[in-house]
């Protein structure tokens, strides 16, 4: 039987062969010394318990503001901006994508920087670095002494059957992943940014995703941060029934907190991940990190933060589900709360967890029932009967093409709608309205079409292949 350093040499090689640096290969080997071990990463429920209180953010006191606008100075904005946006069928950066009123995500988070006088810098992955970095280049006033960007890296898929390298011939660049975005950390220090940021008198650093357009600074926020002296703090929400399958924030016994993604559950404790009454609250991905800390925890661990292993079973070409089966080692950069010492959390409003991931949240943001701020905050417009619950058909409407194709005269007014559902192929004109709880059923197989300036409110409508309102 081959030893542990026969099994990961040619790991090595491949990383070395692709210039990858020694660090990443460092950590990739720590991963894959548990895999061959045995270990899972699953976190069983009889080890955990609920975390049951939490501060609130919104009823934070306002000497925390002044705190924060102290600190603003000494605080820089990172966003993840790694996906490609495939799953609605794009070939570049997510961020690119037109979100409210003509402007895109990357245009928004931007501009949000530069109200806030704050330096943005993005965590690119080879896919999205050049088109985001052209989009970036009409905004001159955000150089400054920081880069604006650094790069995820990419590390092997491992083969399930004999955990060696994986091999796709036909597209060599299926045999790679990327780890996930805990490897953030091990990037700001490849990269050399997270010694620039320090150099650079940067303090505190706020991570979110590039399509979460309600992570904004909030100074309120950053000032208990500061004040609190934490050196990591997790921003969490109330869980619904959508994000009962997300990862949720618990703690060990000794009242360490920690993240448990839904890939680290046992299937036996699915009912228990699940319970949104035991655990409360849901990770929104949006992080707080004392940098100067952060750097003497890299070091003191030779670079290797040790974050919580994920292995996550898929199959070589994703699209492929007979292809080989692989694991791809990851990680996520909220499992740092356990990793910290004193680490922290905070309860955030829903309001601050906005995230873009289907053409349904993109209709809605991009309908009425949202505006954008003078500072560029997307929000709920005033007058709007609430978050709007939007199901469009994945058959017709998952790809953006598709989508926009149906809604080519903009989308419909959603300010007044609780619920909308469209099942079959239907076809939007100008300046229809969406009031209550309303189905649209197309069964006919033939594109149907709503004709301009009609209202629908709490009602279930069966179309032929044409409506034709009663006026």
């Amino acid at each position: 039987m081959p030893s542990f350093e026969q099994r990961f040499a040619p790991f090595a090689a491949r990383m070395q062969a692709q210039q990858i640096p020694d660090i990443v290969i460092r950590t990739f080997r720590h991963y894959y010394e548990q895999l061959v071990a045995g270990e899972t990463g699953l976190i069983p429920e009889a080890d955990i318990e609920p975390v049951i209180v939490l501060p609130d953010a919104e009823r934070l006191p306002d000497e925390f503001c002044e705190a924060g606008q102290a600190a603003l100075p000494r605080t820089l904005l990172i966003k993840l901006n790694g996906g490609l946006g495939t799953s609605m069928g794009m070939e570049k950066a997510k961020s690119l994508l037109k979100v409210k009123d003509g402007l895109t995500f990357l245009d928004i988070i931007t501009r949000q920087a530069l109200h806030s006088g704050i330096p943005l810098v993005l965590m690119n992955s080879f896919n999205t670095r050049q088109d985001s970095l052209e989009a970036l280049a009409d905004y001159p006033d955000l150089r400054g002494e920081l880069p604006l960007d650094f790069v995820q890296h990419m590390v092997p898929k491992v083969r399930q059957d004999d955990l060696s390298p994986a091999l796709c011939p036909s597209d060599p660049d299926m045999e790679w992943n990327p780890p996930g975005h805990g490897d953030i950390y091990t990037a700001l220090i490849t990269s050399g940014r997270l010694a620039q940021m320090l150099d650079a008198g940067y303090e505190y650093a706020f991570v979110s995703n590039s399509d979460n357009l309600g992570a904004v600074i909030e100074t309120r926020i950053l000032g208990y941060f500061a004040e609190s002296h934490f050196p990591f703090m997790m921003e969490v929400a109330d869980r619904t029934i959508a994000d009962r399958k997300g990862g949720h924030l618990a703690q060990m016994p000794d009242g360490r907190l920690l993240l448990r993604e839904s890939a680290q559950c046992p299937p036996a404790d699915a009912p228990a991940f699940q319970d949104i009454q035991r655990h409360r609250y849901f990770n929104s991905n949006n992080l707080w990190l004392h940098l100067p800390t952060l750097s003497k925890v890299m070091a003191e661990r030779e670079n290797v933060l040790g974050l919580p292993l994920i292995r996550n079973a898929k199959t070589i070409d994703p699209r492929d589900p007979e292809s080989a089966p692989v694991y791809q080692i990851e990680t996520a950069m909220g499992a740092a709360i356990s990793i910290f010492d004193n680490a922290g959390a905070i309860r955030v409003p829903r309001s601050r967890f906005a995230p873009v991931k289907t053409t349904s949240d993109l209709l809605a943001i991009r309908s009425d029932a949202y505006v954008l701020t003078d500072d560029y905050r997307v929000i709920l417009h005033p007058d709007s009967v609430g978050t709007p619950d939007i199901i469009l058909d994945p058959a017709h409407y998952l790809l953006i093409d598709d989508m926009e194709q149906r809604f080519a005269a903009g989308a419909p007014s959603l300010r007044r709608c609780r619920r909308l559902r469209i099942q079959g192929d239907v076809c939007f004109e100008a300046h229809v309205t969406i009031s209550g709880e309303v189905d649209i059923v197309n069964p006919t197989g033939r594109q149907a079409r709503i004709s301009s300036d009609v209202t629908f409110s709490d009602t279930t409508i069966s179309m032929e292949a044409e409506y034709e309102p009663q006026i």
